[in-house]
């Protein structure tokens, strides 16, 4: 067995093993800097010179790894790959301590983990914060009990399906799951489990895809591992169990290293679990689950009906692939079925509209059924909402808007009107008869002033040109017309200097919503209701959009008019899951203005792309914030 100097090394191995990666693409994935990357691919590289393999760093594509002797390098990847590593980041210790409560046959004490990772009391039971509310997601608790420490609670199908989806992650990212989860669940065992799956699968003309006969046997494991804990199932509904999956689940039961058969409730459990992972054209589904899905999809479709202007009733096309879809998630999210959506947070990120929709939507259904709603889940139905609205209304695109003022006649300001609208029919244009009403505006009604005489407003750009327009004039206006000026006009209509606060003192994130929420309500710029929804929302689904940058906000529109309170917090707040959110951006939404008001989820895109949530952070005015935002932004 070989020990690495730091267990951040083996990470980094895993991530370039695969495909070449950059170093921007190794530190988001390895959660540390540019610079720390640069140092760990040269301590790996001296720790690898006599061990058959190299880094290399190419322009374009970055660093991968050159293997010039693959035996003596898989000799020591396998030393490596096997030493147990100590969560080194609270992210890890998260993780490792949900594994620990959810496999211990005795309760699991703080102060053993403290004293076997060699960190303070006060570092465990921090960690514990986010343990308790990602275990709470799965309907999960942990009890303290005097002298034994820390006990898991909840439905064994939860246990086990939160169980499976940790390994599950676990085995993706580092292809060797973190401590002794490999040693509790070898892979090997996985592998072999997994071919006689498939061989009985085959036998029963039953298909399933490689990702779901994966996820079908780390259930297996679990299970085994559950029952030799001596936890086996002891009840189990079979209202959704589609009787053809029964005699398949006995038979994969079969294939296992059982020292006792497998009870009916167990059969019935893993017959669920076939029917999950199956592909949607063989789809086997009781009449119980498409009678449910018919009225989810329904409530879905007069919910955005009744509460947003969009009307997708009629879509055919999405109300048949809505309910294929719900059908499966509805037995995956009532049985405690895992399942992981790599593409989550881009979900979240890129369809901002049909995400902030789709949660509305679904949250009293939530409420009322108790099921076990991921942000995984929510992520794929999202997806469905969003390419349906986006087919039936193109959403996301500002029209531009100009104000025109000709001091030649109304004839001719008829005729300039018309040979503008003609040329760039996307422009929203609106004539004015008076240059006072030029000089007076301000950025929220125009982005252009088209005029044929000089201006003196500054703060809205001005563009002159003849009654009658040259070829060339109208060249240059198309230059500023087809100008995408969206995030800076966002900037301008959304935030103020009210609705700012830099705050450099450390405080927990439920005093910030109190204290911003207090604000808002206070100042009756958000109807009652606003704080107990977002507080849901963030329950729901974490609000952390990307590197330092957060996003709370409430599940149904509450403001009076759309605005953003923005918090500058130097210091960093803690926002769960290991991670600190330095600029924060509250956002009370509008019916009057919802849709436009959207698209401050690019702007905050652009942002966290851009890696300003630490620079923004250290701003003290608002003035100073905007200046660099703009600046940012152009």
């Amino acid at each position: 067995m070989y020990k690495l100097p730091h267990p951040r090394l083996i990470h980094l191995l895993d991530a370039v093993s695969a495909s070449p990666l950059t170093q921007d693409e190794l530190a988001q994935r390895l959660n540390v800097s540019t610079r720390t990357i640069r140092t760990d691919v040269a301590l790996l590289n001296n720790v690898m010179v006599n061990h058959g393999a190299h880094l290399l760093h190419q322009r374009g594509s970055g660093y991968q790894l050159n293997i010039y002797n693959p035996s003596t390098f898989e000799h020591f990847l396998s030393r490596v790959q096997n030493t147990e590593t100590i969560p080194r980041t609270s992210k890890e210790r998260i993780i490792q301590i949900q594994v620990l409560l959810l496999t211990a046959e005795q309760g699991v004490k703080i102060d053993e983990l403290a004293e076997t990772w060699n960190l303070s009391r006060t570092v465990i039971q921090n960690d514990m914060v986010d343990v308790r509310s990602q275990l709470a997601t799965f309907g999960l608790s942990i009890e303290s009990k005097p002298r034994l420490g820390m006990l898991i609670q909840g439905p064994e199908m939860a246990i086990r399906s939160r169980l499976t989806q940790l390994i599950y992650i676990e085995q993706k990212e580092t292809k060797q799951a973190l401590g002794f989860i490999s040693t509790i669940f070898p892979e090997k065992s996985q592998q072999i489990f997994a071919a006689r799956f498939r061989e009985v699968l085959t036998n029963h003309t039953l298909y399933i895809n490689d990702i779901g006969l994966r996820w079908l046997t780390l259930y297996a494991a679990v299970t085994l591992h559950r029952l030799a804990c001596g936890k086996e199932l002891t009840e189990f509904s079979k209202n959704d169990v589609h009787e053809t999956t029964l005699p398949i689940a006995k038979a994969l039961f079969s294939a296992l290293p059982m020292l006792l058969p497998a009870n009916n409730h167990e059969i019935a459990a893993l017959a669920i679990h076939i029917q999950a992972r199956i592909a949607t054209n063989q789809a086997l589904l009781s009449q119980g689950v498409q009678h449910e899905a018919d009225a989810l999809v329904t409530h879905i479709f007069d919910y955005i009906y009744q509460n947003y202007p969009y009307d997708v009733r009629d879509d055919a096309l999405l109300r048949r692939d809505l309910h294929n879809h719900v059908c499966h998630m509805i037995i995956r999210v009532k049985h405690h079925v895992a399942t992981i959506n790599p593409l989550a947070e881009h979900i979240k990120q890129h369809y901002p509209l049909a995400y902030s929709i789709t949660l509305s939507a679904i949250a009293d259904w939530i409420r009322e059924t108790g099921y076990c709603m991921t942000q995984h889940e929510i992520g794929y139905l999202v997806i469905h909402i969003g390419v349906g609205l986006e087919r039936n209304y193109h959403l996301g695109h500002r029209t531009p808007k100009a104000l025109l003022y000709c001091d030649a006649g109304n004839a001719a300001t008829l005729g300039l009107e018309a040979i503008i609208r003609r040329q760039y029919p996307q422009l929203d244009m609106k004539t004015v008869y008076s240059p006072e009403q030029l000089i007076t505006a301000d950025a929220t009604q125009a982005d252009l002033i088209i005029t044929t005489m000089p201006l003196a407003n500054r703060e809205i750009q001005s563009f002159v040109v003849d009654p009658f327009p040259t070829q060339h004039q109208l060249e240059e206006l198309g230059k500023q017309v087809l100008v995408d000026r969206t995030h800076s006009y966002l900037l301008d209509k959304y935030f103020s200097k009210a609705q700012f606060l830099y705050l450099d003192d450390v405080i927990e994130q439920s005093h910030l919503f109190e204290q911003v929420c207090s604000h808002l309500e206070s100042t009756e710029l958000v109807e009652e209701g606003y704080r107990a929804s977002l507080q849901e929302r963030e329950s729901l689904v974490s609000t952390m959009m990307g590197e330092y940058i957060a996003l709370p906000h409430s599940i149904e529109l509450f403001a009076k008019r759309s605005m953003v309170y923005t918090v500058a917090a130097p210091r960093g707040i803690e926002w769960g899951n290991g991670e600190k959110a330095y600029l924060i951006f509250f956002l009370a939404l509008s019916k009057c203005d919802y849709e436009e008001a959207m698209g401050l989820y690019d702007l905050f895109q652009v942002l966290i792309n851009k890696k300003l949530g630490k620079s923004l952070s250290q701003c003290e005015t608002f003035k100073h914030f905007k200046t660099l935002a703009h600046l940012e932004l152009q």
